[in-house]
Parts: C-alpha cells; sequence; structure tokens
C-alpha cells in the first residue's frame, strides 16, 4: 500500500506562456520624498554617527545602512515615466526600472543560464540579438 495518494491528471490550468505585467503611468509624477522610506536608514545613521568607533567602521556599518532603505517600486516606475530621458537612462543602469530584459543582462542584473536559453528557443522568444 503507498504511502502517498499521487493524483495521477494533470491540472491544465496553468501555462508556460510568460507576458510581462502590462504598465501604465499615472497622469502626475510622484515626489521624490514619495519614491523611498529612509526612516530606519536615517535612524541607524544617526546611531552611527554618535557612536565612539573608529571611523574606518563608521564607513563599513554606513555602507550597511542602506540596506535599510525600503524603495517604492511603483512609485518609482511613475517617477521614472515622467522623468527626463537622461535620469532614465540612469534609473536603467542601476536597476531602479527594468525596462528590457536585454538590457538587464548587458548590465548585468539577470543571467542567463543554458536551461532558460532552450525554454526561450522551444517558444520561439529571440532576443534582440537574434531578431
Amino acid at each position: 500500500m503507498p504511502l502517498f495518494k499521487i493524483k495521477k491528471e494533470v491540472d491544465t490550468k496553468y501555462t508556460a506562456k510568460v507576458l510581462p505585467p502590462q504598465y501604465l503611468p499615472s497622469a502626475i509624477a510622484p515626489k521624490m520624498h514619495e519614491l523611498c522610506d529612509l526612516a530606519q536608514y536615517k535612524k541607524l545613521m544617526q546611531n552611527i554617527n554618535k557612536s565612539d568607533i573608529p571611523d574606518e567602521i563608521k564607513d563599513f556599518l554606513k555602507l550597511g545602512a542602506t540596506r535599510h532603505i525600503v524603495f517604492n517600486y511603483a512609485k518609482i516606475a511613475d517617477f521614472y515615466a515622467h522623468a527626463e530621458p537622461e535620469v532614465q537612462r540612469l534609473m536603467e543602469e542601476s536597476a531602479l526600472v527594468i525596462i528590457d530584459i536585454d538590457d538587464a543582462i548587458v548590465n548585468g542584473y539577470v543571467k542567463l543560464s543554458k536551461n532558460i536559453k532552450q525554454i526561450m528557443d522551444q517558444t520561439g522568444r529571440r532576443t534582440k540579438d537574434e531578431s
């Protein structure tokens, strides 16, 4: 007698087809202060700055404190949509937005494995370079 009952039917409500989400920017660009929450970062920075530790350690801890900045990516996307081209380019380079998978690969934010490449080939998807 088996320990587990295994369902032999395949549920077909799922698909391998992946479509990027459709984004519609808001009519009004968000303000800079809406793009991220600095509260925890500022608290950590105050504690680091008033501490009596070597500057080299303070510098290191300050770098770590930046991990506590909370980005609002929905607001960032809206900001990007209203930004000047140079600002948009810099936001893309910083991966604050990823507009194009090929650009993300070039900038080193996405690494394609052989398996992903095989899936792309099987589904007929081509990168810009292959088009």
